[in-house]
């Protein structure tokens, strides 16, 4: 039988891509940025947006997650680092609505005053867990928003306790060590800095527990920042899994 089909633009490496896939989707990305060598799927260089307008309506579904960058805490301080941005959630909605498809626009928290009534994923709310270099348990938020035209819902949301969170996203900051180092001596440190000194976020030094926090082993570094983790794009596309079944069979 063939799988229903599913739409990806501004896939980037494919963290969303590859819960799709896993969910019983064959996944098409579309992005600027050539991930052909990286993307789970099918891939198309291109632009998202134009893409959608043209060729949406040949997908069962569309999971879309425009640039955060011009919404995100990263430069919510700095007007003219946010100007650089596009701002897509609204020219993205139009476009998914014009396909007549059942659809998900995802995006960052700082963005929520653009999207209606999305719902809120967090790592916690699939254990993704990691050990760091020298063993401490870390614990992966990384809340991300999801709109939708079709009902979605989210898993329970554990409490946030005092576990030691961890995250894997550009621009942070850590103060030199001296070469060579093992990164186990140099985690503590890095935790104690981030917590204590910066007050800011956590992200290891190693790649290896970096992939392990976010479920992902095929991505660059880079990659793994602009992604979800495929458990998210997985819960996701279950639910809008159900949803076209359903209205296939009504």
């Amino acid at each position: 039988m063939n799988r229903p089909t599913a739409l990806d633009p501004y896939c980037g490496q494919g963290g969303t891509g590859a819960g799709l896939i896993d969910a019983g989707f064959d996944v098409t990305g579309v992005d600027r940025a050539d991930h052909s060598r990286r993307y789970p799927g099918r891939f198309i260089l291109g632009d998202a947006l134009d893409y959608i307008e043209k060729h949406g309506h040949e997908y069962d579904v569309i999971v879309a997650g425009p640039p955060c960058q011009g919404y995100s805490i990263a430069t919510a301080g700095n007007p003219t680092a946010r100007a650089k941005y596009d701002r897509l959630i609204a020219a993205t909605r139009d476009a998914l609505e014009a396909t007549g498809r059942p659809w998900v626009i995802e995006n960052v928290e700082q963005a929520r005053s653009e999207l209606v009534d999305p719902i809120l994923l967090c790592g916690r709310m699939f254990d993704l867990r990691a050990d760091d270099a020298d063993g401490t348990p870390l614990v992966l938020d990384r809340h991300r928003l999801f709109e939708s035209n079709r009902l979605l819902v989210a898993p329970p949301h554990p409490t946030h306790g005092d576990e030691q969170v961890a995250g894997v996203y550009g621009g942070s900051r850590r103060a030199p060590l001296r070469k060579g180092i093992p990164l186990a001596e140099a985690a503590p440190f890095d935790r104690f800095a981030a917590r204590h000194i910066r007050h800011g976020g956590y992200v290891p030094r190693s790649i290896a527990v970096q992939q392990a926090l976010m479920g992902i082993d095929w991505m660059t570094v880079r990659g793994m920042q602009e992604s979800i983790p495929p458990a998210y794009g997985h819960w996701i596309g279950a639910q809008l899994l159900a949803h076209i079944n359903q209205e296939k069979a009504a």
